[in-house]
């Protein structure tokens, strides 16, 4: 089956990409999810400790660090259609054969390890595949709706995955997302291509000016500017915001479970679907903030620059004050109230940093995405693991892990974090194009 135009009538096919796209972040998502879960469920069994955990559940991160910048060379190399398709197959493989046994900690390690490699190349591609389909003035929207897919995704995870632990068991999680990683390859494989010729005017003008055989291959032919990428201060902008963003959501995502569950003795299933209210959050403020930032730029309320910082700020503040609150509600609705809070103004303040990529850099979004979120997965190699050994030390200094001082300095760090990296976005940053 190929795609024909009478099939979707004029439905515009970068709307389909865009679609696609979103689809991907979600599963890659549920997929992180649902690992948390079932190893958290499986790992409490077993009677490991925190920092051990905290050990597994960081070694995705590193694989996931070291390939992003990889990810756009390639991307921008032979396209991001491709890169994509195999990064899918990978890492869906790599699920469908890993036991889930706590026990085996080099086995888990090793895995996880792969699974971060091949979604390593996610992002970068998406971000290749979106500067090629997508006009200046839908931008905004597109990336916020592709990310927001991260959000839905976990979600999604956090309301279905817990009872299908205790139904199955945690390595069902494992076997039901690889399916959903397959079946989306499938669909992409039949479905996206690169941008035709007819869809060339819908382009930015910087796209219009590249010559449809550089688009196809991703115009490997034209060096990268290596250097003045890394001195650039807007770039180390983005990067330092795209970190503090990935400090506060992987500690969230990874240690959500155990907070509610340990810290204040909630069990998830009878959370029902109260406990996928933060991500749920965060998709909706994620399209908020895209529709917001491209009906400010369009109708020129403000420039991109003054949306991107605007956006950023609000974001960044709201989110540090709700981080450095969440401690202190020591019930389920005070403290669900303040983690959505803080992961839903994240979210709108990727309108901000998460779109500046295709502002400042349009030819090399990638490239520059794969450096930003480098520093992205940096924060979940250190956020992830040292939350483990903070609470791992509070226990040695005989607090309670369910005493708020156990997880006060755990939400302390991203809330500082937010406010520093959202004064430097404020100036540094900016929307002009600065690489041709």
């Amino acid at each position: 089956m190929s795609w024909e135009p009478s099939m979707w009538g004029k439905f515009p096919k970068r709307y389909m990409i865009v679609v696609f796209t979103f689809f991907s972040t979600f599963i890659c998502y549920m997929e992180r999810m649902g690992f948390t879960i079932a190893y958290t469920v499986a790992a409490d069994a077993a009677g490991l400790n925190q920092s051990r955990k905290g050990t597994v559940l960081s070694t995705f991160y590193y694989g996931y660090a070291f390939f992003q910048v990889p990810g756009g060379f390639l991307a921008q190399k032979f396209g991001g259609r491709s890169v994509l398709l195999v990064s899918f197959l990978v890492w869906s493989l790599t699920c469908a054969f890993l036991p889930l046994d706590p026990d085996s900690v080099m086995v888990l390690v090793i895995g996880r390890l792969l699974v971060g490699m091949a979604q390593g190349f996610i992002f970068p591609s998406i971000h290749t595949v979106l500067a090629q389909w997508i006009p200046h003035s839908e931008k905004s929207r597109s990336v916020s709706l592709t990310t927001s897919g991260m959000y839905l995704g976990a979600a999604a995870g956090m309301l279905v995955l817990p009872s299908l632990v205790r139904l199955r068991g945690p390595q069902y999680v494992f076997l039901v997302e690889a399916a959903l990683g397959t079946l989306w390859s499938l669909l992409w494989l039949n479905y996206a291509s690169e941008p035709p010729r007819s869809e060339l005017p819908n382009l930015p003008k910087v796209a219009q000016k590249i010559k449809v055989e550089e688009l196809n291959r991703g115009s490997n032919d034209k060096g990268i500017p290596w250097q003045r990428i890394i001195g650039s201060l807007p770039v180390w902008a983005i990067v330092v915001n795209n970190f503090t963003f990935h400090y506060a959501l992987y500690v969230l995502m990874n240690w959500l479970p155990t907070y509610f569950e340990q810290g204040l003795q909630l069990s998830l299933q009878e959370m029902g679907s109260y406990k996928m209210m933060p991500y749920l959050n965060m998709f909706i403020f994620s399209n908020i903030g895209g529709v917001v930032a491209d009906h400010l730029i369009t109708k020129r309320v403000l420039s991109v620059t003054g949306t991107r910082k605007f956006l950023n700020t609000l974001g960044f503040m709201v989110a540090s004050i709700s981080l450095l609150a969440l401690p202190i509600f020591r019930t389920s609705g005070g403290a669900v109230f303040c983690s959505s809070m803080a992961l839903g103004f994240l979210a709108l303040g990727r309108a901000g940093f998460a779109v500046n990529h295709m502002d400042i850099a349009p030819t090399y979004a990638g490239i520059i995405m794969g450096i930003s979120n480098t520093g992205g997965t940096l924060a979940g190699i250190i956020g992830v693991d040292l939350t483990g050994k903070l609470l791992e030390a509070a226990k040695a200094a005989n607090s309670e892990i369910s005493s708020p001082e156990s997880w006060r300095s755990v939400f302390v760090i991203p809330g500082v974090l937010c406010i520093f990296s959202s004064l430097g976005f404020l100036f540094f940053s900016t929307g002009e194009r600065i690489f041709d």
